[in-house]
C-alpha cells in the first residue's frame, strides 16, 4: 500500500476526514447546481438559444468535457452520500447522551439528510438514464438534432414530473441544512455570521428549488414549448 492510498485511508477512517470529505464534495455539488440550473433556464429564452447551449456542451474538449464532468459529479455525489450515511453510523454508535444530545439540536432537514440523499442519488441516476444515456428510444432520436424539443417531451410525462418534484424538493431541503454546514466544516462560519450564513443557505435552496421547479412544470401544466 503505497503513501497515498494510506493518507486517503487515514482521511476516511476519520470523524474529521468524513466531514471533509462531505463538505468539499457538497461544495462541488453547490456550485454545480448553479451552474446546471442557469444553463437550464435557456429553455425559456427560445429554442436557438437553449440548442446552442447543448450544443457548446457536448463539444467542449472535442466531446471529452462533458463526460469529465458527469464522472466527477456522480464520483462527488456518490462520496457525499456514503460519507454521510457513515458519519452518521459512527454517531449513533456513541453514547446514547451523545445521540440524545444530537438529535434534539438537528433541524428536521439534518435528520433526513440520509435517506434525501439517498433519494438524490436514485435520482440523478435516473436522470442520466433519462436525458442524458437516453434509454428512452425516442428522446434520443429528438436528442440528435433538438435538445430543447427533447425537454420538452421528457416533462410531459406526469409519473417523471411528479418524481422531479419530489427529488428536488428532497434535495433542496438538504440544501438548506447543508449549505451552511459546508461552512462550518471548512471553518467560515463564526458565531457572528452564522446567522446570516443560515439565511443564504435556505436562500439559496429556495432560488434551486423554483428555478428548477420552473421547467416541467411550465412544460408540463401550462403546455410550455407546445
Amino acid at each position: 500500500m503505497n503513501a497515498s492510498t494510506c493518507s486517503l485511508c487515514t482521511i476516511w477512517n476519520s470523524s474529521i476526514g468524513k466531514k471533509l470529505l462531505v463538505a468539499l464534495t457538497g461544495l462541488v455539488l453547490v456550485l454545480f447546481l448553479a451552474g446546471h440550473l442557469a444553463g437550464n433556464l435557456l429553455v425559456f429564452v427560445g429554442e436557438k438559444a437553449f440548442n446552442d447551449y447543448a450544443k457548446q456542451l457536448h463539444e467542449l474538449l472535442h466531446g471529452a468535457g462533458v463526460w469529465i464532468a458527469r464522472v466527477v459529479l456522480l464520483t462527488c455525489l456518490v462520496v457525499h452520500v456514503v460519507a454521510t450515511i457513515s458519519l452518521t453510523r459512527m454517531n449513533r454508535a456513541a453514547s446514547p447522551k451523545y445521540v440524545h444530545n444530537q438529535t434534539i439540536q438537528a433541524s428536521k432537514s439534518s435528520r433526513i439528510m440520509i435517506w434525501s440523499g439517498l433519494t438524490i442519488l436514485a435520482f440523478v441516476i435516473f436522470h442520466l438514464l433519462h436525458f442524458t444515456v437516453r434509454v428512452d428510444s425516442g428522446l434520443a432520436e429528438i436528442a440528435k438534432t433538438n435538445p430543447h424539443k427533447m425537454v420538452i417531451e421528457g416533462f410531459s410525462n406526469g409519473l417523471v414530473v411528479l418524481f422531479y418534484v419530489i427529488a428536488m424538493t428532497l434535495l433542496c431541503s438538504h440544501l438548506s441544512h447543508g449549505v451552511a454546514s459546508i461552512f462550518q466544516t471548512l471553518g467560515l462560519r463564526s458565531k457572528k455570521s452564522a446567522p446570516l450564513i443560515e439565511k443564504l443557505s435556505k436562500a439559496y435552496a429556495l432560488v434551486i428549488w423554483l428555478g428548477f421547479l420552473s421547467i416541467p412544470l411550465a412544460i408540463y401544466l401550462f403546455n410550455f414549448g407546445s
